[in-house]
């Protein structure tokens, strides 16, 4: 049996397993160690478990639960909500300013922890039902908590980049420093938007006329609220980007620092700290059991000569450099509408990296561009799990079907900044020039 019947029989294979109900990471480790067993035999098994094991020892690989703890103990302390009321306090008489609160808070979160469906939840506790009160449009609302709490994939210290770290053997921290502004740029198209359609359309954004307005010296009492965000932002990114620590030190600093606050605030408990740790522990397992089963499909695979194979029938369809990129990009967003981006980065980027690089591309631009999609799709259907994050803590009357509706503009905004940061590829390259094709 060829090469080219074997990658086709995977890929059904795969969203045959998936479309039954089998998870990612058990689908995945099956196919992987039969194509295994029947290529090679079993002594190839013992190949693909040092392939697994090397990866989950890596040092930066413990940065993962770390940030998933740090962003346990922040969902359930009231550290968020003290910063939406700071934020409300200073924005809630400008037209939309419950929405620009919600993306900002969203941004200041994802720059805290780098922690998606958690915070997508606290903004549909908080910010929700704040914007539905005030009669904002229900899908503006809504897209505006799902986009905004999704930043946390493209903004560091994203766990989306540390994966495609691992995986690709590149420089977590210049992904960290080169995401940075497309992050920014990402979070201030969603304020822009915010504020001219809500100007545009007034009737979508209504300002409580009952609400009586803040002097100056009363909207001071709120600063306090911007403290602890801003110590554990500056704690996690200013070490990471002045170069002090690693992303692993940047991580258990993070963490400490939040307890620390915790503490100090009056809200640390024992089931704070046991919640936080279980969340944690739920969380991490879920991504080594996809980490493995992926890790086996795509060391399969490779061991048969599946990378070369697609690498040559690439190569040889004889078009622009540029068009290989976008053709993947399109791969991403099918796949992202079906799959979890953990098995997306584990099973493509072994394929796909060696092209990118062969055709003098930049590795880290191009994990860059990756995340990009990852975070559209976060809200493409079916199974955009921002919806499903938003549904969990939604009122019974707004449905699925209504959240997949409100996505539609800030998908647009997403896609308009992956080609931005597709064709003018300096944009996350301000720490090291690179000249693509």
């Amino acid at each position: 049996m060829d090469l080219g019947t074997i990658s086709l029989l995977i890929l059904f294979g795969l969203v045959i397993l998936i479309l039954i109900g089998i998870p990612l990471g058990f689908a995945s480790g099956f196919l992987g160690a039969l194509i295994v067993y029947i290529k090679i035999g079993p002594d190839g098994l013992g190949i693909l478990m040092a392939r697994m094991y090397s990866l989950v020892i890596t040092y930066a690989f413990l940065s993962i639960p770390l940030f998933i703890f740090m962003a346990s103990l922040l969902e359930r302390s009231n550290i968020a909500r003290d910063l939406y009321d700071s934020l409300n306090a200073w924005l809630k008489k400008t037209r939309g300013g419950v929405g620009v609160v919600t993306a900002i808070m969203a941004t200041l979160m994802a720059a805290m922890s780098g922690i998606i469906g958690g915070e997508i939840v606290l903004l549909g506790l908080i910010a929700l039902p704040q914007m539905l009160r005030l009669k904002y449009n229900q899908d503006l609302a809504i897209g505006i908590v799902c986009a905004s709490g999704s930043l946390g994939t493209m903004i560091p210290p994203s766990i989306v980049l540390i994966i495609y770290g691992l995986v690709t053997s590149t420089s977590i921290t210049l992904l960290f420093k080169e995401a940075f502004v497309p992050g920014l740029m990402l979070s201030g198209l969603i304020i822009a938007y915010i504020l001219i359609r809500t100007r545009l359309q007034p009737h979508l954004a209504p300002i409580d006329e009952n609400e009586p307005v803040l002097t100056f010296k009363e909207k001071l009492k709120f600063l306090p609220g911007f403290i602890p965000p801003a110590i554990l932002v500056v704690v996690v990114l200013g070490s990471i980007y002045a170069g002090i620590t690693g992303i692993t030190e940047a991580a258990g600093m993070g963490c400490v620092f939040t307890l620390i606050i915790i503490y100090f605030r009056k809200e640390l408990s024992w089931f704070l700290f046991k919640d936080a740790v279980t969340r944690t522990f739920k969380a991490t397992g879920t991504i080594i059991t996809i980490t493995f089963g992926a890790t086996v499909l795509a060391g399969a695979y490779s061991l048969i000569g599946g990378p070369a194979y697609i690498s040559s029938s690439i190569l040889d369809l004889n078009v622009a450099p540029m068009t290989v990129i976008a053709i993947m990009m399109l791969i991403f967003f099918f796949l992202g509408a079906f799959m979890d981006w953990t098995g997306i980065v584990l099973l493509t980027m072994p394929v796909f990296l060696p092209i990118v690089i062969k055709l003098g591309f930049d590795p880290i631009w191009f994990g860059i561009l990756f995340c990009i999609n990852m975070q559209v799709s976060f809200l493409t259907p079916p199974f955009g799990p921002a919806a499903f994050y938003l549904k969990s803590v939604t009122p019974p009357h707004i449905s699925l079907i209504d959240i997949f509706r409100s996505f539609g503009p800030f998908i647009v905004i997403q896609l308009i900044v992956l080609l931005i940061v597709m064709f003018i590829p300096e944009v996350a390259q301000n720490f090291h020039p690179f000249k693509n094709p």
